[in-house]
């Protein structure tokens, strides 16, 4: 594995962010199709409800469930943390771990790529872009019931989710 990063993003008054950093691991494997790779690794470390497709194209984030999502096969630009985030370049390999209420969406506009997603102990995801009205409280009040995962997509009980994300 390359490296390691976190990445913060406040409310912007739309998409809620989280207190909680976004994780990019770079380099996570160096295979052509990384997806059942992926798929394996997310699976043993009870991040489930699996699925493997393409991201929205629109902002959009959820509201009770993080979300792991790792590229199994091509090159993406994901926009995270909404109008005030930044534009990532991802490519074949790399996995991202998106905290409950952090905005993202595909600025890619080819569809040449999958993703494999997940969520800790296989949540059932909701789809919120925080632009109906009056879900403002429902959304902060299902924000507040997330909890830490017990371990990270990858390297379960050892990884550094659990250390960045509990010190937070």
């Amino acid at each position: 594995m390359q490296g390691v990063n976190t990445f913060y993003f406040k409310d912007d008054g739309i998409i809620p962010n989280s207190h909680l950093p976004v994780i990019l691991y770079k380099n996570v494997i160096n295979l052509p199709d990384s997806s059942e790779w992926l798929e394996t690794q997310f699976m043993n470390n009870n991040w489930l409800n699996n699925w493997r497709a393409t991201i929205l194209p629109y902002d959009h984030f959820h509201s009770n469930t993080h979300e792991v999502l790792g590229l199994g096969f091509g090159e993406v630009q994901l926009k995270i943390g909404g109008s005030n985030g930044e534009v990532f370049t991802l490519s074949t390999g790399d996995v991202i771990v998106i905290p409950a209420g952090v905005g993202h969406y595909s600025i890619t506009e080819h569809t040449n790529y999958q993703f494999v997603g997940g969520y800790p102990g296989g949540y059932s995801w909701d789809l919120k872009t925080g632009l109906e009205e009056g879900e403002r409280n429902t959304i902060i009040h299902n924000l507040s019931k997330v909890t830490i995962p017990l371990t990270d997509p990858l390297y379960g009980t050892a990884g550094i989710l659990l250390e960045k994300w509990k010190s937070q």
